[in-house]
């Protein structure tokens, strides 16, 4: 699998991305030198972990016949004073599962692409042209 996306940054902090035919935007809040006129980039890492786990929790689902009914997730990103990171991440259903559900569902929610990306580090290289 190889994923790509193409970005342009004319200036500021504000950037136009391009993935396949979607246009998407980020920038940083005003008081963080932006203009907040898309989301920071850390809510894009936040929204991609969340929309990767509730689409692998839908697919799971809907696989095995369980309702889930409507998925709810929020995902809080966080960095003490020693540098240490963390995710907090929460999700819910409008449908009541069974004990044993819950149970396969807490091993799949560790399972999806992009928890397991972020919890083993990816390595990056980079390049200049």
């Amino acid at each position: 699998m190889a994923t790509s996306i193409h970005l342009v940054s004319k200036e500021g902090v504000f950037q136009e991305i391009e993935a396949r035919q979607h246009r998407l935007t980020a920038d940083e809040p005003e008081n963080n030198h932006g203009t907040d006129k898309g989301p920071a980039p850390y809510e894009l890492l936040l929204a991609s972990l969340a929309a990767c786990s509730s689409a692998t929790l839908r697919m799971y689902a809907d696989r095995k016949g369980w309702e889930l009914g409507t998925i709810t997730a929020d995902l809080k990103f966080k960095r003490d004073p020693d540098g240490n990171e963390t995710i907090d991440r929460v999700i819910s259903f409008s449908e009541k599962l069974a004990e044993e559900q819950m149970e396969r569902i807490r091993d799949i929610i560790e399972k999806t692409p992009v928890t397991k990306t972020l919890k083993r580090g990816t390595p990056i290289s980079t390049r200049f042209e």
